[in-house]
């Protein structure tokens, strides 16, 4: 299968604290991710199973990587698929979902950005295939720290090169524009297909 590059070019101009030139970086930064995902399971294809180890071997440092660009790729999907500069709104069934877990949409919130303080990748809010409530994970790099039986609802790019354009160090400004373009919408849709 060839992963292919998607077009977020709709977001230029639109968005509220994050710029075109920030933006125009980031999807730069997403092309590098699908190009690299193919260009692995293409490499996969012809190496030599046999001679694989956990010190070294063509075939197991391709494996170990494949996994740091397929979410490199699609995590950066979901980030600008769940981003508009249209106002929408959250759901009364996700907004349920959301007070039955955190209690409240401050305590949401806060979680989310308190997450966001603690990692230098991302923020994932995701439905809990097992007890079914609503939760917020903390990934390291692209592929450490995701449980399994989730559904992602919402991404949240916590990486520098999300923000430093516009934002320098300032993580905390930057969490705040990025509440401001949620597209709500499809976070809903997301909510929706995994209820």
């Amino acid at each position: 299968m060839k992963h292919e590059i998607k077009d977020f070019s709709y977001l230029l101009g639109k968005l509220k604290g994050i710029s075109d030139k920030q933006l125009q970086a980031h999807f730069g930064l997403y092309e590098g991710y699908v190009k690299k995902l193919n260009e692995i399971e293409d490499k996969l294809k012809t190496q030599d199973k046999g001679a694989t180890n956990y010190s070294f071997g063509e075939f197991s440092e391709l494996k170990r990587r494949e996994g740091v660009a397929f979410n490199g790729a699609y995590l950066h999907e979901l980030y600008f698929e769940n981003l508009s500069g249209d106002k929408s709104k959250l759901s009364e069934a996700l907004k349920n979902a959301i007070k039955k877990s955190f209690s409240s949409w401050e305590m949401f919130v806060a979680d989310i950005k308190a997450s966001a303080g603690s990692t230098p990748g991302w923020v994932v809010v995701t439905k809990n295939k097992i007890d079914g409530n609503i939760h917020t994970y903390i990934l390291f790099e692209h592929h450490i720290g995701l449980p399994a039986h989730q559904e992602i609802i919402l991404a949240l790019d916590c990486w520098e090169h999300a923000f430093m354009i516009d934002y320098g160090t300032k993580k905390a400004d930057y969490l705040n524009a990025f509440f401001e373009n949620i597209n709500w919408e499809i976070v809903n849709k997301r909510f929706e297909k995994v209820r």
